[in-house]
């Protein structure tokens, strides 16, 4: 079964047409927003009612923590952003890395609770001149090799409690102001500053060997391929992700509907980003007839060694493991005075977080 979607739902329910949407065998993975989610109770029953239409794919979800934590309150947890960590780190770097630890387990416990497999989850940017990144408190640090320590703990502490990592958004989204949900951004940073700069947490982590995917960033870096952005990009993809950096985990795109991502119809978006390279694309906030069409119409094989990284993620999910045990983990306050409520205090970061947790994958 080729798995190459991951595709969302409208609301609380499963709409009819939705029903047809899912059972399609191009679809291998859902994505859930803040408009899925009322309650628990909901939740569990829209969880449930998905599993017993397709129990092969999995559930993801953008939770950061932070402004980007699409369920909040009612059972779950509030999640530090993740440059809390770093603040922490700066004045205890040794409490940081076992804070960032924690709530990385923390994060996932809280999901896999209710059946959701997977959170696209750490940002690997480092924190610079990025609304989308810095204006929300998304990276860890400014230093890469500090973000490199806190991602790691925060991996670590994920697979603790059985789900893998998806890095995002390769090869670095932190030095570009532009936001790639409503305009089209481009890096002209040389490529030894992408190296030693934006590119360098990915780079590491790879290198560690605990980034089990990555997501590519739908923004153009013209020392490198001034044509493509990122994610529809085979020298990024395939020359130095797949061969420089030797990097065997899945490729999962960002949201094709983005406005970075504006490239052509979805038809079009969809088999550039897979001949680059993508193995798996996200198709969200679409209409259903839109989405449905993308299913029917896309031609593409995909190879055998895509499909066999898919499963491998999956294999990595505590659901798809046979691997079953898992420790509780406490609720641990977080105490850094000022760095906690920092991103709750920008009216501007709250109002585009309000929009971003219902309307796009980030």
């Amino acid at each position: 079964m080729p798995n190459l979607f991951m595709v969302d739902l409208l609301g609380t329910e499963i709409l009819e047409e939705e029903r047809s949407i899912l059972q399609h065998p191009n679809v291998g993975a859902l994505i859930l927003f803040t408009r899925n989610f009322k309650d628990p109770e909901q939740l569990k029953n829209l969880i449930e009612a998905v599993r017993s239409i397709r129990p092969d794919i999995f559930i993801a979800v953008d939770h950061e923590g932070g402004i980007v934590q699409r369920f909040q309150r009612h059972g779950f947890r509030s999640l530090p952003a993740a440059r809390v960590f770093g603040d922490i780190y700066d004045l205890n770097s040794e409490a940081g890395i076992k804070l960032a630890r924690q709530y990385g387990e923390i994060m996932a416990k809280d999901l896999l609770k209710y059946g959701i497999d997977l959170s696209l989850a750490p940002v690997l940017d480092v924190h610079g001149v990025s609304k989308v990144i810095a204006g929300l408190d998304r990276a860890f640090h400014q230093n890469p090799d500090i973000v490199v320590e806190l991602a790691t703990a925060f991996i670590h502490g994920m697979n603790e409690a059985g789900m893998p990592a998806v890095g995002k958004h390769f090869p670095g989204h932190g030095s570009i102001a532009s936001d790639s949900h409503i305009s089209m951004p481009v890096c002209e940073s040389s490529k030894d500053e992408l190296i030693n700069g934006d590119l360098k947490p990915f780079i590491e982590l790879m290198g560690k060997n605990i980034l089990s995917a990555v997501m590519p960033a739908h923004v153009t870096y013209t020392a490198i391929d001034a044509n493509h952005a990122a994610g529809f990009s085979k020298i990024w993809l395939q020359d130095i992700l797949r061969h420089e950096l030797d990097f065997k985990g899945m490729v999962l795109s960002d949201c094709l509907g983005m406005a970075g991502a504006d490239i052509g119809n979805m038809n079009t978006r969809a088999t550039q980003a897979l001949e680059a390279g993508c193995d798996m694309l996200i198709v969200c906030n679409q209409t259903r007839a839109l989405l449905y069409e993308v299913l029917q119409t896309v031609t593409f094989e995909q190879s055998p060694a895509s499909m066999q990284r898919i499963e491998t993620f999956k294999s990595n999910m505590a659901r798809f493991s046979q691997d079953t045990t898992a420790r509780i983990t406490p609720y641990l306050p977080f105490t850094l005075h000022g760095a906690t409520d920092r991103a709750s205090d920008n009216s501007s970061a709250l109002h585009t977080s309000e929009t971003l947790n219902n309307t796009s994958s980030i």
